[in-house]
């Protein structure tokens, strides 16, 4: 068999191990998900191996999504670090026999301090599964390696399974897109994930001007705030308009008394805004788009909540 032939077959073989574990998501899982959402203390998640390795991304990824957890190695718990596990933990096992002597040498004491765990594991009939107060099956047909003995469909399913507790956990929690990128503030998931109203200036900061000011207020306000605008509002902070840098010098070279008009005569009105609730980076690209260095932000009934600038934009090294 060539390369190409066995790489879709190991892919096909770690597919169906998912597609056959699906059949078997019964109430153990939702009696899974309701134990850790009910966990007053930590998740702890342990396993030998390529399941340690599996157990390390599980627990990356339920405190991603709002839940504490941790790794413990089992080698490691029986020789002094068991101590981590606390009476109101969680413990999930990993272990495809079921039998791993590490791990179920961590039982006694476990069991001991009374502690909820959750077993996945390859064998239900397993010592494992007879101890765990729930264990969720994650037995395979066959390996995808062709002496089946290498980890491969099996630690596959065991991170499919893991994953799919933390979404259902995640869900039930609650979690908002808002939480996940409280929870990753650096690197491109957190720059996805900012919103307009994360990056705007708001209250004092903005150049508000009302409809009726004379322009040499409006002038003061763009002088003073520093933005190069000023946002014409009317009634309860409805948008009217915008007055910038540039319209002050097109009105003074068209001969207009600024020292007489008024802010409704000589602002832009409809001027471009944008929601709160927006995505920075579809702010960035209107920006870009329409070749203007500000944005007015509004709510959903159109009162101005802020303004931003591409300098905002700039900091996040978006750009």
């Amino acid at each position: 068999m060539g390369s190409i032939d066995t790489g879709k077959q190991v892919l096909r073989t770690e597919a169906n191990a998912i597609l056959k574990a699906v059949q078997r998501i019964d109430g153990r899982f939702a009696s899974a998900v309701d134990i850790l959402y009910r966990c007053r203390g930590q998740v702890v998640v342990a396993g030998m191996g390529k399941s340690g390795l599996i157990g390390r991304k599980i627990a990356a990824t339920l405190t991603s999504t709002g839940t504490p957890a941790v790794f413990l190695h089992p080698a490691e718990a029986i020789h002094g670090d068991i101590g981590i596990i606390h009476p109101e933990d969680v413990v999930i096992v990993l272990s495809t026999s079921g039998e791993t002597g590490e791990v179920t040498r961590m039982l006694d004491y476990i069991k001991r301090l009374g502690i909820k765990m959750i077993a996945l594991v390859g064998n239900p009939r397993s010592t494992l599964a007879r101890q765990s107060d729930v264990f969720i099956d994650c037995g395979v047909e066959k390996e995808a390696c062709p002496i089946g003995l290498v980890p491969s469909a099996s630690s596959t399913l065991a991170l499919a399974v893991g994953d799919a507790l933390s979404i259902a956990l995640m869900e039930k929690r609650g979690f908002s897109e808002e939480d996940f990128r409280y929870f990753h503030p650096g690197g491109q998931i957190g720059k996805k994930l900012l919103k307009v109203r994360h990056l705007m200036h708001k209250g004092r900061e903005l150049p508000k001007a009302d409809v009726g000011a004379r322009m040499k207020s409006v002038i003061r306000t763009i002088n003073e705030k520093r933005f190069g605008v000023a946002i014409i509002t009317q009634g309860r902070d409805r948008v009217a308009g915008i007055i910038t840098d540039g319209d002050l010098r097109r009105l003074f070279l068209r001969g207009t008394d600024l020292a007489r008009a008024s802010a409704a005569s000589c602002m832009t009105a409809a001027p471009l805004c944008i929601h709160e609730e927006r995505m920075a980076v579809e702010a960035l690209k209107v920006m870009e788009d329409r070749a203007v260095t500000s944005l007015i932000v509004v709510d959903d009934k159109d009162r101005l909540r802020g303004l931003l600038h591409l300098h905002d934009l700039w900091r996040t090294e978006m750009i």
